[in-house]
């Protein structure tokens, strides 16, 4: 997913625009501005710390800033132990929550980067910006510890570099597990994490073929590959959000994981070479833990059957409405 543009508006500081990546949003007007993008972003990583699901809290964000506060959502969270850490060390005592996760998204973002998606000063700018709608009171200190962490970045950097933590960005238990079963291997699995993945789609089968829906994003000007081994996915070059994939809103294609999608495969009759049966026309089947619903669906995409959705949470059950009325399906969900 593409970091959102700097966007100012009337009333805010005058300054450059970062450099920006590929615009979430294509033209300035239409854009947010990136306080608001920054606010809403610390929500999600205050949400994420305090042991909620971020695609569930994405899933409350307004439709039309959700692509950017998620791909600034997960820049952050690439760096979330590293920024922790160096707040840790420029202000020793946290600050009241709401500002301390504007603190550290600011700081994750402004951390060296071999192409910058904003400039120091916009990025700092914005997030005194986003601070003084919550409270006034801590502007000062915000840009006083952003702007210290500009001037001192490199030195900053050296003194955590035998923090695991801060090294990895992984809790420091789970380092410990992965450098225990992984001894030789253990630093590249843990580095392969900080890189951004691909955007893997899911086509509707009873809505047309990878090949045909590939054929589609080339005249929308996006390119994908099919992937050997998986009959309805396709990995787009560019990932882009959902609004400018050809036909998302009809349900002709879905966003899910490339591991995700071998699931629906095995239970229909992939396994047969293991011994196990295919499920006939009309098989009862119950799928746990079921939402967002990606594997409902791609269960009912590909077989006519009977099926029940069921999850435990039930603020995320909706989800599973959502996505199923989006792709025209039908399940008993509960």
């Amino acid at each position: 997913m593409a970091l959102p543009r700097a966007v100012n508006r009337p009333g805010t500081a005058a300054c450059g625009q970062g450099r920006p990546y590929t615009a979430a949003v294509n033209t300035a007007a239409a854009s947010p501005p990136l306080s608001q993008l920054l606010g809403l972003t610390a929500d999600a990583v205050a949400a994420v710390r305090s042991g909620r699901s971020l695609t569930d809290w994405l899933g409350r964000c307004p439709p039309a800033l959700r692509s950017g506060v998620q791909a600034l959502s997960f820049q952050v969270l690439r760096r979330l132990g590293a920024a922790q850490a160096v707040r840790a060390r420029l202000a020793p005592r946290q600050p009241a929550p709401a500002v301390d996760a504007l603190l550290v998204v600011a700081l994750a973002l402004l951390w060296p980067d071999p192409a910058p998606p904003y400039a120091d000063h916009t990025l700092v700018d914005q997030a005194v910006q986003a601070v003084r709608r919550r409270s006034a009171a801590a502007a000062g200190f915000v840009n006083a510890v952003l702007r210290r962490f500009v001037r001192e970045r490199d030195s900053l950097l050296r003194l955590l570099q035998d923090d695991p933590v801060a090294t990895w960005n992984h809790p420091a238990w789970w380092v410990r597990l992965v450098q225990q079963d992984w001894p030789d291997h253990w630093a590249e699995l843990l580095a392969q994490a900080h890189r951004h993945p691909p955007m893997s789609l899911r086509v509707n089968r009873r809505h047309g073929t990878p090949a045909g829906y590939a054929a589609r994003l080339v005249e929308a000007g996006q390119a994908a590959e099919t992937v050997t081994g998986w009959d309805d996915a396709l990995v787009l070059a560019r990932p882009c959000p959902v609004e400018r994939l050809p036909g998302f809103a009809q349900g002709d294609v879905s966003v899910q994981d490339l591991a995700a999608q071998r699931a629906a495969p095995l239970l229909l009759g992939a396994s047969a070479a293991c011994g196990a049966a295919a499920l006939p026309p009309g098989a009862r089947v119950l799928d746990a833990c079921a939402a967002p619903g990606g594997k409902t669906a791609q269960l009912l995409e590909r077989a006519e059957l009977d099926l029940l959705a069921l999850d435990s949470d039930r603020q995320r059950v909706p989800r599973i409405h959502d996505n199923l009325q989006r792709l025209h399906l039908k399940a008993e969900v509960k």
